[in-house]
């Protein structure tokens, strides 16, 4: 079989003012970037489509292919003969040239154009790190300038980012040798930076500009916050380096299904979501919308639904939980090398997985469930048939795809459960209400969604909760930055642990967000890269053609 950026370079693509046409957009609604990307001017959006939700269980080394689900439910969406458009996440070149690669999809179920969309695309993500980078000279200034603002050193909660994995760069000193104030300081990767959440969040230029004044900067001396507004000239200029980024993405799949590509936060260290523009847009313009959140339900879905459905107005009509035998079976101990061998104890202990996330949608959120299972060939009957029994116990429908091979005609029947599961009369509830104190909704989340026994806050936790609680933002959705590959917060611990507490070491409040999050465990706000990244296979011949890119 050729190879993902194979198939999408082969791939016949449409003038996307075609593809526009399909969302009843005329070329005044369109700022093209050449043949077949535009972002989207959009003045009036009444979201008036049926939202699908796609999530997973949570990731392993097999891949689950969750990206790939979701565009190939689309484009079987659209040949039962629905209206429908998609509404992704746009990559951060940190895993393209890292370990976990692009977010285009794979095989027959992709965006394109693949290698524009992973690269550099419409550049949002350079203006978000810009943007980020532009308020921190502008603090840094302010302090060599005389520090009207009392500012504390020792008390700078915004760093500067970066579109990269690069762990040397995670603590650093600025200001050495009397070229500035030295002091302390990090960087985070882009896509988990507080300007990436606030331009997925926006409503409009006016609540970004709100968004970006009420960032939090840091302490002053008095330990008051001190807000981005201000910074003299911060909100503006920042609001001015946005201004293109804020507009949705649209582009096609391979079979010209309309896709709004926009925004990019990861779900494990931030909110995972796309933007609530792309999101508005394409409630707007279709009947169906497939959306995705990152990782597992336990962190994309959870982030969603509690933090982005509320600050948006907005809930799926219908989940699907994406999954595969083979990422089960390692759930459940198999060998990696073994995955293409049956293996039915492996299988059975690893379900347990897949149970919480359909119980915690069901039973959390109120919210019909489809499994979509990405079928491999080295899939047995015995395999496929415990699946499809074991999840209608739950009187839940397993539908094995064939969406990397075949594209949308492989997502059919998948397509036409999600259309009766949207029939099904449901209303979001959430995992806990915001009134209630912050390290109670922590809990909650533990407890509730990750099946924890609990939360254990390190005493700068509590003391960080405590003074959040104290200057009147303990209201605010939570969220927990933590591994994806457990339930928990130790990466080791797979399937369906218990007995076990997360440990909370941090928590950051985002004003300009406008949610707290919680760090668990050992995850790091900056990645670094693998022993072996993406970045040494992937390569550009004398004829300018890209290889490697997946």
């Amino acid at each position: 079989m050729l190879s993902d950026i194979e198939i999408a370079e082969s791939a016949k693509m449409q003038d996307i003012r075609e593809v526009a046409k399909q969302l009843g957009l005329t070329e005044d609604n369109l700022e093209l970037y050449g043949k077949y990307k535009a972002k989207v001017n959009l003045p009036k959006m009444d979201k008036k489509a049926k939202m699908i939700l796609v999530t997973a269980i949570n990731p392993t080394a097999s891949g689950e292919g969750k990206t790939t689900v979701s565009i190939g439910l689309a484009d079987g969406m659209k040949r039962i003969g629905k209206n429908v458009c998609l509404a992704l996440r746009e990559p951060s070149l940190g895993p393209v040239f890292g370990i976990k690669g692009g977010a285009a999809g794979g095989g027959y179920a992709q965006v394109v154009p693949m290698s524009d969309i992973n690269l550099h695309f419409t550049g949002d993500l350079h203006a978000i790190t810009a943007a980020n980078n532009l308020l921190c000279a502008l603090v840094d200034n302010h302090i060599f300038r005389g520090n009207e603002l009392n500012i504390d050193l020792d008390n700078i909660y915004f760093h500067r980012c970066m579109d990269m994995n690069d762990r040397s760069l995670i603590n650093i000193t600025v200001g050495q040798k009397g070229r500035g104030v030295e002091r302390v300081d990090h960087f985070d990767i882009t896509a988990a930076s507080e300007i990436m959440a606030v331009l997925c969040l926006a409503r409009d230029i006016p609540d970004l500009k709100e968004r970006l004044g009420n960032i939090i900067v840091g302490l002053n001396t008095d330990g008051e916050y001190v807000f981005a507004r201000q910074i003299p000239g911060a909100v503006g200029s920042m609001a001015v380096l946005l201004k293109e980024a804020m507009k949705p993405n649209l582009v096609q799949t391979l079979e010209g299904t309309p896709a709004f590509v926009h925004g990019g936060p990861f779900a494990n260290i931030a909110h995972g979501c796309n933007s609530i523009q792309a999101t508005y847009c394409a409630m707007s313009l279709a009947d169906y919308v497939v959306t995705e959140a990152g990782f597992g339900a336990d962190l994309g879905a959870q982030k969603f639904l509690d933090a982005k459905c509320r600050i948006a107005g907005i809930e799926p009509s219908a989940i699907v939980l994406v999954a595969t035998v083979k990422a089960l079976k390692l759930h459940g101990g198999a060998d990696k090398a073994t995955l293409s061998e049956e293996n039915l104890t492996a299988l059975k202990g690893g379900m347990p997985n897949l149970f919480k996330h359909i119980e915690n949608m069901q039973q959390i959120y109120k919210k019909p469930v489809v499994v979509a299972m990405n079928r491999f060939f080295t899939d047995t009957k015995a395999e496929t048939d415990y699946v499809i029994e074991e999840v209608q116990k739950y009187g839940v429908k397993a539908i094995f795809t064939d969406v990397f091979l075949n594209g949308g005609a492989g997502g059919e029947e998948l397509a036409q459960a999600v259309v009766e599961a949207c029939e099904i009369s449901s209303k979001l509830e959430y995992s806990y209400p915001l009134d209630m104190p912050v390290a109670d909704k922590l809990n909650a989340v533990a407890t509730r969604v990750y099946g924890a026994d609990g939360v254990n806050f390190t005493d700068e936790a509590l003391e960080k909760i405590k003074t959040i609680e104290a200057k009147g933002f303990g209201n605010l959705p939570v969220i927990i930055a933590k591994t994806q590959y457990s339930l928990s917060d130790d990466e080791k611990l797979t399937a369906r642990p218990t007995g076990f507490k997360i440990t909370v070491r941090d928590v950051i409040l985002k004003g300009g967000a406008g949610f707290i999050v919680a760090v668990a465990g050992k995850i790091m706000l900056m990645p670094g890269l693998s022993k072996h990244p993406s970045a040494e296979h992937i390569d550009l011949d004398e004829n300018g053609k890209i290889y490697g890119l997946s």
